[in-house]
């Protein structure tokens, strides 16, 4: 498998049209179960090209962005220069660079897969505040309709490392030993995306596991069509998600 932090750097650009958003109702739950405010600094671990970033900087808080690639983070800072809130930062999940106890909650938007779990829990209680919340996210795509289970299907098959690194693979047991000895509290939100084919086409294109080129890239590209074709109505297909939102206090076991 190659090196999470640089498997992204050729995907960049569809990686920033055509993946998902996070539903905004996360901003008002965090606020209602833990009191969270513009107010707060969060870090953003694992940032991207700024998705999850921004739903925070819309919202007022100052939010250090911490991505290791180059490409995404380069694009990220493009795309978010305009917010006074933001700050790029250059660094991982198990060592971000920022100074103990600065934030006030720390976020990783559809990135925690990645992670040394445990190298990774002791930066986050260090860098965190006392009472510092953490927000684990994932935009898990449904498999419920035909066409949803066609792609999955599609993507099963010319995919190369896709049951490898599927971010499914994290398990809520796993998510407990993250947060032990303090419980987590999981909480789930619908979402979705509504695509014509170039971006179903984009979206299919933005996942790292997916081939760019050569001949399997070819028939993937035929099957597609041939999938989209069933299934379109009124010229697009809808993506259904379910974002996943496991919130917790880290303290030291």
């Amino acid at each position: 498998m190659s090196n999470s932090t640089t498997r992204f750097s050729d995907r960049v650009e569809d990686y920033v049209k055509y993946r998902p958003h996070y539903p905004e109702i996360i901003l008002s739950y965090l606020r209602d179960l833990y009191s969270f405010g513009p107010g707060w600094v969060v870090a953003d671990i694992g940032s991207g090209t700024g998705i999850s970033t921004e739903l925070f900087l819309r919202f007022g808080n100052t939010v250090f962005a911490v991505e290791p690639n180059r490409e995404m983070r380069l694009k990220a800072e493009e795309l978010l220069a305009g917010y006074p809130g933001f700050v790029s930062v250059d660094g991982t999940a198990e060592a971000t660079g920022l100074a103990s106890g600065s934030v006030d909650l720390i976020v990783a938007g559809q990135a925690f897969h990645w992670f040394d779990p445990v190298k990774t829990r002791a930066e986050f209680v260090q860098i965190g505040r006392p009472g510092a919340v953490v927000a684990l996210i994932w935009n898990e795509r449904l498999i419920l309709s035909d066409f949803e289970r066609e792609y999955e299907e599609l993507i099963l098959q010319y995919a190369g490392d896709y049951k490898t690194i599927n971010h499914k693979n994290i398990t809520d047991a796993r998510i407990g030993d993250f947060f032990h000895p303090q419980a987590f509290v999981l909480r789930s939100f619908e979402n979705e995306q509504r695509f014509d084919f170039d971006g179903l086409k984009g979206r299919l294109l933005s996942s790292s596991y997916i081939p760019k080129e050569g001949p399997r890239f070819d028939a993937m590209m035929n099957a597609l069509k041939e999938l989209f074709g069933r299934h379109a109505a009124d010229g697009g297909v809808r993506v259904g998600y379910e974002t996943k939102v496991y919130t917790g206090v880290l303290k030291l076991a």
